[in-house]
């Protein structure tokens, strides 16, 4: 499992959008060690489950001729990896090296010679020496998730001393060379397919990861992998498509990715780039599904508050209103106009929306009279953190802007309403808004993917998670 873990982090460096991504993933020569602890307990716990299949034969031994032989029930005692490094090759993948490994093993050994001498005991063989080098190579499956395989594998035993235990020493002496060379063999064919196995075992783990991301019923996040990484000497690059879509419906945004380049950074294990375009997609899936859309009664005003959504309270800036509508309650409906636009600036979020208010007094039996229709232009500044393995967040306003689109009851002045309209912001819109998006937005993860130690920048055009990362179960 722990080496599941280190190539399922491997293989989320793998995602990849386009020409111009909307997110970015590297991977850097920390996370390779990280993955390199992980990968060296689990390939230990693999080589353990070597099992040597019973050898016999016969070999012609001076002076006494003809030994037959037989070396049975063998089985690995202990395994040592003490040495290993990762390093990244160019075009081809990571590159996994272990060196002065050593394991040991024990067994039966029976031989017969001249025709009716029968000799029998148990030996311990200890390898020494023992390197491994494979190359992990990333790929793609049809849907769009990442596939390990294991190349250019090689395995070789440095030295293998072998001590039996019973029978009459000077025999096994003179062929426990021979017998140290055919298990010696033995075993180096062993090692390589069960680093191979290792290393595939982690594919049906890769299929957790969350290529398709849901977020509410209106949204989710598409991290599909469409392109191979770019493997430099210090790092894993990648692109992911990070683009929000309506649920079941893929339609793509009226604009395309802007470019951004990842810092060198290497602090931590992991780096996240999620650019502007990431966000404003799900401005524009948020805006055709109707979700950016709020009808506000008086109820859902602090009862603290002087200002009422009723007719007397808009009368006093409006007088028309408290002429024609005395003494009922009023509802506004606040919608989007348009997609709402997210820019990065270092270390400054701002979204800029327009919306339009319209205003409805409610008669005795329930029935909405449009009062009038308010053009509302408006920015607020946004605080973006990470919490837990999603993207959060909160807004602030900086300044709003209104004019009139439609009056039903003559001309007024839109001015005298900045009060109101402010206070339903702050109050009730801008609040709505912050528990949706304190609940976050799911980043790409694979398995138990728990992020630590984790900072985020505000970029030009991008937002930058550096994050270590720990992997359980």
């Amino acid at each position: 499992m722990l080496l599941h873990a280190w190539l399922l982090l491997v293989a989320l460096t793998t995602l990849t959008s386009g020409l111009n991504p909307g997110v970015k993933v590297k991977l850097t020569q920390k996370g390779l060690e990280y993955g390199r602890e992980l990968g060296i307990a689990s390939i230990q716990q693999k080589l353990k489950t070597i099992k040597l299949p019973d050898v016999s034969g016969s070999q012609k031994v001076n002076p006494i001729g003809k030994v037959s032989y037989s070396f049975t029930n063998m089985h690995i005692i202990n395994v040592g990896l003490p040495q290993s490094a990762v390093s990244l090759v160019p075009g081809a993948g990571i590159k996994l090296s272990i060196g002065n490994a050593y394991l040991s093993l024990n067994g039966n050994w029976r031989v017969k010679y001249l025709k009716f001498i029968k000799d029998s005991g148990s030996f311990d063989l200890s390898v020494s020496g023992l390197s491994i080098t494979t190359t992990v190579a990333v790929n793609s499956d049809e849907t769009g998730r990442p596939t390990v395989t294991g190349n250019n594998c090689v395995a070789s035993v440095g030295s293998v001393t072998i001590k039996f235990h019973g029978g009459a020493s000077w025999l096994y002496n003179l062929f426990k060379d021979f017998i140290a060379k055919a298990l010696r063999s033995a075993l180096e064919k062993q090692i390589c397919p069960l680093v191979a196995d290792a290393i595939s075992d982690v594919n049906p783990y890769l299929k957790t990861l969350n290529v398709l991301a849901k977020v509410d019923e209106y949204a989710e996040i598409q991290y599909s992998l469409v392109s191979s990484p770019v493997i430099s000497t210090t790092s894993v690059d990648l692109s992911l498509k990070g683009e929000f879509y309506n649920v079941g419906k893929h339609q793509e945004p009226p604009f395309i990715p802007n470019v951004f380049s990842m810092p060198p950074e290497s602090n931590n294990m992991l780096y996240l780039g999620l650019s502007s375009y990431t966000a404003n997609s799900a401005g524009v899936v948020y805006t055709t599904a109707g979700a950016l859309s709020l009808y506000i009664t008086d109820d859902m005003i602090p009862a603290s508050s002087p200002i009422r959504l009723n007719t007397q309270t808009f009368g006093a800036f409006i007088p028309q209103i408290a002429k024609h509508f005395p003494g009922l309650m009023m509802k506004l409906l606040v919608k989007a106009a348009k997609s709402p636009v997210i820019t990065f600036e270092s270390s400054n979020a701002t979204i800029t929306a327009t919306a339009t208010v319209t205003a409805y007094a409610i008669q005795v039996n329930g029935t909405l009279s449009p009062l009038f229709v308010l053009n509302m232009d408006g920015s607020v500044s946004a605080q973006v953190f990470v919490r837990g393995t999603r993207l959060a967040g909160s807004v602030s306003l900086n300044e709003m802007d209104l004019t009139l689109g439609t009056s039903y009851v003559g001309d007024f002045q839109v001015k005298s309403l900045d009060r109101i309209f402010q206070m339903v912001l702050k109050l009730v819109i801008i609040p709505k808004l912050n528990d949706q998006l304190a609940k976050g937005y799911p980043l790409p993860t694979i398995g138990k993917m728990k992020l630590v130690n984790t900072q985020l920048q505000i970029m030009k055009d991008y937002m930058l998670i550096g994050t270590d990362v720990q992997f359980s179960g």
